[in-house]
């Protein structure tokens, strides 16, 4: 079921929150011992909540169990590690403004999902909690930085994720594990009552089988809180009333050549090229046109900007744990990024938030003259695990320029602050998922799960589901 059917099925008394609860927590304990999605576990807290939960209640999330990435939202006495052992056992006090919401909506969290330190990779293989594996291939990477709640969701742990987004970190596991994955517009979901970095790249969304559901956590989810930096304007009507809604035809661009010029796979491509098909099919205008990414500029700021707001955010993240951060406990790149961030100057460091910022009204300008952008969600299917570990000799900063090699297609959108979605609308021959990213314009939700629900509906892939009687241990 998914996560709009189990709620509807707890308010009709079809089914009751405990008995949903006490499932997902099977399904945990059957398949998490080899997947390791979930690093920390509340069953006695969630089954408490699901018990006060009644037929007849209205919220939209109603005794629908669900995880929490364990980076950057807090939950009130669940630990928070940030896939570090620098963070030790911090266990905050309150509930950040979205896991609040969430609860308030009905949603019960049953656990906190592994993601790589600081969420730095797109794969998700943090030294502390080891490496997640994808359900559709154990030897694979689930994507990341939100691999451990792609991993949860793909296996029916839950049918309902949490998940952020600073340079791919939905979409890219969305597309590694066959899912939805919606990266909202900036500002669409607060960070309250924390404060976004400065350049303000990531954004918080969920991972899921159906557009319907990713609509329903957007539209729990989204919203003003007192002090925020910045938020779009709210939709017209809710998120969930648009992927019912035709969108009417599109302009619509579509590339397969990656940003920065590495080679995309034959698959990725042939995702992409199915998905232009179908969109004409549909009857929107498509022709190949993709912005001028500008590739030289884009790498050299996003990474000048990345580097900095890793190096602050260390800081940041021991006063929230209320020590400062042992740097020898570091994995290697989160240390060798916090080095380099100390070795800049406060003049280098806003000029590459300027840049980033100038290069976005660039890119973006694409958009006046088109409603989508069409494009491979990555420039590999999920790759092998440890896949990007450095040479021999070589610095951990190598892994960064490795990760450009699976992920060309996410960082400039994460820049730009646009909405964009991966889409599981492809199989690989060998039976690996592809995803397809849509990118609307700024503000433009509302038009992309107008589009996606059309898609569903056109090329259904929920039944699509991996094999997990080759989970060792499954019966």
């Amino acid at each position: 079921m998914s996560a709009s059917e189990q709620a509807a099925a707890v308010r009709s008394g079809d089914v009751s929150a405990t008995e949903l609860v006490e499932a997902s927590l099977a399904q945990i304990e059957r398949l998490n011992g080899e997947l390791n999605a979930v690093i920390t576990l509340v069953a006695d807290r969630a089954l408490a909540e699901a018990e006060r939960v009644r037929p007849g209640d209205d919220r939209p999330l109603a005794g629908v169990p669900m995880v929490v990435k364990d980076l950057l939202q807090l939950t009130e006495g669940v630990r928070t590690t940030f896939g570090s052992a620098a963070t030790g056992d911090f266990v905050p006090q309150f509930d950040t403004g979205l896991v609040r919401r969430l609860r308030a909506a009905g949603a019960i969290i049953v656990g906190k999902t592994n993601t790589p330190e600081f969420g730095i990779l797109p794969t998700t293989e943090p030294h502390r909690f080891g490496p997640t594996r994808n359900p559709w291939d154990r030897s694979r990477t689930s994507g990341g930085s939100s691999g451990g709640t792609a991993a949860a969701v793909a296996s029916g742990m839950v049918a309902f994720g949490h998940g952020n987004d600073g340079g791919g970190s939905i979409r890219i596991p969305a597309s590694c594990c066959g899912l939805v994955g919606l990266k909202p517009s900036r500002g669409r979901i607060s960070h309250a009552p924390l404060v976004p970095q400065p350049a303000m790249l990531s954004g918080d969304g969920f991972l899921t089988w159906t557009v319907a559901d990713t609509a329903v956590g957007l539209d729990v989810g989204s919203g003003y809180e007192w002090g925020d930096l910045a938020w779009p304007p709210p939709p017209s009507a809710t998120f969930l009333d648009a992927v019912a809604r035709e969108p009417g035809r599109l302009r619509i661009g579509v590339t397969t050549v990656a940003p920065n010029g590495v080679d995309v796979h034959p698959e990725c491509v042939a995702a992409t090229e199915r998905a232009a098909q179908l969109l004409e099919s549909l009857g929107h205008q498509v022709a190949d046109e993709a912005p001028d990414w500008n590739a030289e500029a884009f790498i050299e700021t996003f990474t000048s900007v990345w580097i900095a707001e890793q190096g602050s955010g260390v800081e940041g993240i021991g006063a929230l744990v209320g020590h400062p951060l042992d740097l020898d406990l570091l994995e290697p790149l989160s240390r060798e990024m916090y080095e380099a961030a100390r070795g800049m100057n406060a003049v280098d460091a806003f000029r590459a938030l300027i840049a980033i910022r100038a290069y976005s009204r660039g890119v973006v300008r694409w958009w006046a003259d088109h409603d989508v952008l069409v494009t491979p969600t990555l420039a590999q299917p999920p790759i092998p695990l440890g896949s990007l570990d450095p040479d021999p000799g070589a610095p951990a900063l190598q892994m960064l320029e490795k990760s450009a090699g699976f992920v060309p297609f996410t960082p400039p959108l994460n820049a730009t602050g646009q909405p964009a979605i991966s889409l599981p609308l492809h199989q690989s021959a060998d039976g690996l998922p592809i995803g397809v990213q849509l990118v609307g314009p700024p503000g433009g939700e509302e038009l992309l799960l107008s589009l996606a629900g059309q898609l569903e509906r056109a090329a259904p892939w929920a039944e699509r589901r991996p094999d997990l009687a080759a989970v060792r241990g499954a019966s």
